[in-house]
């Protein structure tokens, strides 16, 4: 049996250590960890040294210089693996797809083309569909990706004045795609979610223009939030009937006075992709304004980011509508259609 040696390197003068395997044995190191780095096999003659004889000082210090062990951790199998998402290119393709296929049916149904729409209608479905999209959207909205829109809602009301306040705020959300967001977490509202394709036993499945009319103000809301809702009404005149609805359904400004609240409160959380806004033929962020003012709203915050345009609307007042009609004003082939108007 030959003896074990360690060599120590890189050293211009190998100083060879030879270890007994008893020795190899009291020294506590795994003997894989010994045979990757340090030592090799080498028939010797002479004396064996003994243990005292090894600078424990200097192994020490090559273990430094090598490169190290991973911890433990690193060689166990994940307890959960996450669960399989979309990425974030492959859900912004989908949600985009079922836009321009979403707009084509409509074309073909105005038509009457009901070959085309049924064909449109089955590649919606290829694609998985309402739930497909609704997932897709989901993930983009999700806190891990920071595209939870909710949060910004609560960035912009005083929170800790609410946190003592005597009453919970209503909150109705519209196009609700899940029951966790930073505002159904806060603790402020007594949140109502719904939505045309409920996601979650929290959501309630229902078109928000079938919503039965609030009888008085304890029905109503402090709060109504359309975050990505209006861009996916179809209709021009049927997004301004939305947007006209929605002052059903929150509280009247004597509510809120009692409450001492009525500089902020109720009010209109809407959240838009910027084009609408942006890159429109037929619409701009003046004539957005213009209507909201109209219904007799007024702008209390509005942030920008690169893909989404964020406003909250205090209603301060009654409405005063005319008609906008629908009328070019950014002609352009790259721009989108998007529009809203409003009839008497």
């Amino acid at each position: 049996m030959y003896p074990l040696v360690l060599r120590l390197a890189p050293r211009s003068d190998v100083e060879k250590f030879r270890l007994t395997r008893q020795t190899h044995r009291d020294c506590c190191w795994p003997r894989a960890y010994l045979d990757r780095y340090f030592y090799t096999y080498l028939k010797v003659k002479g004396v064996i040294l003994n243990l005292e004889d090894v600078n424990t000082s200097l192994l020490l210090a090559m273990v430094a210089r090598k490169k190290g062990l991973k911890s433990l951790r690193a060689g166990r199998p994940p307890l959960t693996r996450p669960p399989g998402t979309m990425s974030r290119k492959a859900s912004r393709t989908l949600i985009n797809k079922h836009h321009q296929l979403d707009k084509q049916k409509r074309q073909a149904a105005s038509k009457g083309d009901k070959a085309a729409e049924k064909a449109i209608a089955a590649e919606i479905e290829s694609l998985g569909g309402i739930s497909l999209y609704q997932q897709a959207s989901l993930q983009g909205q999700s806190t891990e990706r920071g595209g939870d829109t909710s949060k910004l809602l609560l960035e912009w009301l005083p929170v800790e004045e609410l946190r003592v306040a005597d009453h919970k705020l209503r909150l109705l959300e519209v196009g609700a795609l899940s029951t966790k967001n930073a505002c159904s977490l806060s603790g402020l509202f007594e949140s109502v979610h719904i939505d045309l394709n409920s996601q979650e036993p929290g959501i309630i499945q229902q078109d928000f223009m079938d919503r039965p009319l609030p009888k008085d103000d304890t029905e109503r809301f402090d709060v109504l939030s359309l975050s990505l809702v209006l861009n996916f009404v179809p209709d021009a005149a049927l997004r301004g009937e939305m947007l006209k609805r929605t002052l059903e359904f929150l509280r009247g400004t004597q509510a809120n006075k009692e409450a001492g609240n009525e500089h902020l409160f109720p009010c209109l959380f809407m959240v838009l992709p910027r084009s609408c806004l942006e890159n429109s033929r037929y619409f701009t962020e003046s004539k957005f304004e213009s209507i909201m003012h109209m219904l007799g709203y007024s702008m209390m915050r509005r942030k920008m980011t690169q893909k989404l345009a964020y406003s909250l609307w205090r209603k301060a007042g009654e409405a005063n509508i005319t008609k906008t009609p629908k009328k070019e004003t950014n002609p352009g082939r790259t721009r989108n259609n998007f529009v809203i108007t409003l009839q008497h």
